[in-house]
C-alpha cells in the first residue's frame, strides 16, 4: 500500500510549482483551488480503496497527468484571450487619429430627426433615381426621388405631411430606373464626423457625430471633416 502511493509525492508538487512571472493571476487562484479538490478526492480514493485489489499506481499517475494537462489548456486558452484583448486595445489606439475626420461606411442609418448626407450610387444608364427607406421590421416608410448619378443626397428624414419620421435605425438603398423600370439596387453610404473610437464587446467601433456607431472595418474612406 505504501509502496503505490509514495511515487506520487514529487508529481504533486511538480504540479503546484508556478513561475514567478504568471499571467492572469486571477485565474491562477481559480486552478490552484480545483487542484487542491482534486488532491482531496485523490487521497479519500486512495484511504478507502478495496486492500484487496488496490488500484496501481499507474492509474494515480494517469490522473494526475490528465488533471494537468487540463490545467495547462486552461492556461493556454487565458494567455490567448489576454493576447486577443491587448492587440484589440493596440488598434484602439491607433484609431485615435481617426477622430475629427469625416468617415464613410456602408452601414445601416441611424435617424435623430436631423438630415442625413449619404453617398448613393446609381447606374450610368438610369434616367431615374430614388431612395428607398426601410424601418427595422422591414416595411418601406418612405421613397425619395433623388438625381440619376452617383454623388451625396440629403435624406430629409421627413414624411409625405413634412414631419420627421420615428427616431431609429432605417436601411436605405438607392435605385436606378430607366423608363420607368427599377434595374439596379445599391445600398447608400452613411457619412460623418468621428467623435470617439471605443471598444464595444470586444470590437472596435467608431461613434459619429450623429450618435451612429460604425465598426471599424465597416469604414470605407476618411477626410478631413468638412472638406
Amino acid at each position: 500500500m505504501e509502496s503505490s502511493i509514495a511515487p506520487q509525492r514529487p508529481v504533486t508538487g511538480t504540479t503546484q510549482a508556478a513561475p514567478s512571472n504568471t499571467v492572469l493571476p486571477r485565474k491562477t487562484g481559480v486552478l490552484n483551488s480545483d487542484f487542491e479538490t482534486f488532491l482531496k478526492m485523490l487521497t479519500t480514493q486512495m484511504r478507502n480503496q478495496d486492500p484487496l485489489n488496490p488500484v496501481e499506481s499507474s492509474d494515480f499517475a494517469v490522473q494526475l497527468a490528465t488533471f494537468s494537462t487540463v490545467e495547462q489548456q486552461v492556461r493556454t486558452n487565458d494567455l490567448l484571450s489576454d493576447l486577443g484583448t491587448r492587440i484589440t486595445t493596440l488598434g484602439l489606439g491607433q484609431l485615435s487619429g481617426w477622430i475629427g475626420l469625416e468617415a464613410r461606411a456602408q452601414t445601416p442609418v441611424a435617424f435623430h430627426g436631423q438630415p442625413v448626407t449619404l453617398t448613393a450610387t446609381i447606374d450610368p444608364l438610369a434616367d431615374a433615381a430614388q431612395l428607398v427607406i426601410t424601418n427595422a421590421q422591414g416595411d418601406i416608410v418612405q421613397t425619395q426621388p433623388i438625381p440619376p448619378r452617383s454623388g451625396r443626397v440629403e435624406w430629409t428624414g421627413l414624411d409625405a405631411t413634412g414631419l420627421p419620421l420615428p427616431e431609429g435605425i432605417y436601411q436605405i438603398s438607392a435605385q436606378s430606373l430607366a423608363q420607368g423600370d427599377i434595374f439596379a439596387r445599391q445600398d447608400v453610404e452613411v457619412h460623418g464626423r468621428i467623435t470617439e473610437a471605443r471598444l464595444e464587446a470586444g470590437e472596435t467601433v467608431v461613434v459619429l457625430e450623429n450618435g451612429e456607431i460604425v465598426r471599424a472595418n465597416q469604414i470605407l474612406g476618411l477626410r478631413p471633416a468638412g472638406s
